[in-house]
């Protein structure tokens, strides 16, 4: 929408040379409101203009106003500071600033420009994005005015650059960095060609030609020392570029960049673009697909600067440049498995990420807009990162799934060992888990198992022990955990209580874990002993575990909950038949030894 204003300067002219391309013999007071249709226009955009006098009100559906003075008219000019800009700012939101153009109309009656006037204006008031001098008598300039507005709207210069200091504004390179960072696939500082033309057919749907790389770093060679470094475009040369772009009037060319990228007006990413619409029905779980686990794959490499297989403080510090905060607490290194420095390991990584998606799809899909997942894997929206899985009634009726993250829910009294055994799955011995502090730990555990030769995420959550405060939430799992403390005689009572109270008609299969195993085994104050109770309830006996142990304690034990978790069925019918158990097992430690072994084979590859 554009707007004209002023009294006998000439707007109403202007309007109508646009028009009809010839100046009118007979001007009306005011013209009738015209649409210029989008195919006419450069920037293919249908434009409203709407011919204002001083007694009408400002549209607050104005996205442009065109102030128009007369050039040989000393007093219209004064008027525009003395008069319009305080009305037009008087009758509009402080926060929804329109941008303003001068116009200066009747450029044919003299000889000389009203630029040098104007340009004190122009750098007083930082609304007014353009000036632009014409006639509607000669046609001169006319087109030119009404494209000007349009990208004014389009393209407007003030959330990117400050004309009193000439330099970008810090919004503007804040953004920037990241889409350099995002676009920096190697992560040594500086865009090579490959790169370039990647960013280049991203933002542009065309690769540059060789010369035209060439040309592009030798202006920035020309106006700076180190814009370009072994032949590829630092940070430094890429905002000095776009500078340029702006300085010379080309702010399409950054706006088209920062709009690819995911960015709104304000130089904020939009909702659209971290949060895209994705539907999951009751029942169903997000998983990451294999695409998505490629690219977190390269972000990892990117980073490990160092090729230990585990990220150091500072490369998870670096990883995390791109995201407007830090994602990932302290509590993320007793999540996931650490190397001997406490630092997340590769497997550790892919471990969290899968534990948000599962957890909170919406946070994924915003991490993984900031890493830029849809834009490297020129994919429509990080929805495409998604697999939505199917309905769990329907895996239980068909006694197969294709899931790849199942759910454990460890719950006991508390004391009973629920978070030893949390830390025991990550590899850590009691000695370790010592070492952990209290505002440091986490209510998850997340590794992957060994089904039957495949690879399977299990996710242990400790629920707290409000026995009258279970929420759905809390009961929403695979396979259930009642672990009990031998050395507590009131430490079972728990279990047995939350079991016929939240378990005993559910499909949901259980497992009792006879904690603290290394200390003596007192007996249990309640009706029936755990061995008793487990065969009145058909599972298995209760699960001797001791985190206790010189070494890192024994893994078997989260294989047989995620196979329980796989086959519920067979959980419950195979109870007498130990074989399904070595099956499962037998298949892990092979798979376990197998998967390191490839893993490190393709870490020699890369």
């Amino acid at each position: 929408l554009c707007a004209g204003w002023h009294s006998k300067v000439g707007k109403t002219s202007l309007i109508m040379s646009l028009v009809s391309e010839e100046f009118p013999d007979e001007v009306p007071l005011r013209a009738e409101e015209i649409t210029i249709p989008a195919d006419v226009t450069p920037e293919r955009v249908p434009t409203h203009i709407v011919d204002y006098s001083a007694n009408m009100a400002v549209s607050p559906q104005a996205n442009v106003i065109c102030i128009v003075y007369s050039v040989n008219n000393k007093k219209s000019i004064e008027k525009v500071t003395s008069h319009w800009i305080p009305l037009i700012n008087d009758r509009t939101d402080k926060d929804s600033r329109v941008p303003l153009i001068l116009v200066g109309n009747k450029s044919d009656l003299v000889e000389h420009s009203s630029m040098e006037t104007i340009l004190p204006i122009m750098n007083q008031y930082q609304d007014i994005e353009t000036c632009v001098e014409c006639s509607a008598k000669n046609l001169k300039n006319i087109s030119e005015l009404f494209y000007y507005a349009q990208k004014a709207v389009l393209h407007p210069t003030g959330p990117l650059y400050c004309p009193e200091e000439k330099e970008m504004k810090s919004s503007c390179i804040k953004a920037l960095t990241r889409i350099f960072k995002v676009s920096d696939l190697d992560n040594d500082g500086i865009l090579n060609d490959n790169e370039l033309n990647f960013f280049q057919r991203t933002c542009f749907n065309t690769p540059l030609a060789p010369q035209a790389l060439e040309d592009v770093k030798n202006v920035v060679r020309r106006n700076m020392t180190d814009g370009v470094k072994d032949n590829g475009l630092t940070l430094k040369g890429f905002l000095f570029l776009h500078t340029l772009f702006i300085q010379r009037g080309r702010h399409e060319t950054t706006w088209t960049v920062l709009r690819r990228f995911g960015y709104d007006d304000d130089l904020e990413l939009t909702q659209e673009y971290l949060f895209p619409l994705i539907k999951i029905p009751p029942d169903c779980t997000t998983e990451l697909n294999h695409n998505a686990y490629l690219f977190l794959q390269s972000v990892f490499d990117k980073h490990d600067k160092d090729r230990d297989c585990a990220l150091s403080p500072e490369e998870v510090k670096d990883l995390f440049k791109v995201f407007p905060y830090m994602p990932w607490g302290p509590d993320v290194n007793n999540t996931v498995c650490t190397n001997d420095q406490g630092w997340i390991t590769y497997q550790g990584y892919l471990s969290q990420w899968t534990l948000t998606t599962y957890l909170d799809v919406q946070r994924s899909l915003e991490y993984l807009g900031y890493l830029g997942y849809s834009i490297i894997y020129e994919q429509e929206s990080q929805a495409a990162a998604i697999t939505v899985t199917r309905n769990k009634r329907i895996d239980l009726q068909k006694k197969q799934t294709q899931r790849s993250v199942f759910r454990c829910n460890i719950l006991g009294a508390r004391g009973s060992g629920k978070s030893g055994f949390l830390q025991a799955f990550l590899g850590r011995n009691l000695q370790r888990q010592r070492k952990i502090r209290e505002d440091h730990k986490s209510f998850y555990a997340i590794s992957t198992t060994y089904v039957y030769g495949q690879e399977k995420y299990l996710l242990l959550h400790e629920v707290m022990p409000d026995f009258d405060f279970l929420s759905e939430a809390d009961l929403a799992c695979d396979v259930v955990c009642l672990v009990y403390d031998v050395n507590n005689p009131s430490s079972f009572e728990y279990c047995a209580r939350v079991y016929k109270q939240y378990f005993i008609d559910s499909k949901t299969p259980c497992m009792l874990i006879a904690a603290k195993s290394d200390l003596h085994e007192v007996r249990q104050q309640y009706s029936l002993s755990p061995l008793e109770f487990c065969r009145k309830h058909k599972f298995h006996p209760p699960q001797p575990f001791t985190c206790n142990t010189t070494d890192a304690p024994n893994k078997d034990i989260y294989t047989r909950l995620t196979t329980m978790a796989m086959y519920p069925h067979m959980a419950q019918a195979d109870l007498k038949n130990s074989t399904f158990w070595l099956r499962a097992s037998v298949g892990a430690t092979v798979f376990a030894v197998l998967g390191f072994a490839m893993y490190r084979a393709l870490l020699k590859q890369r």
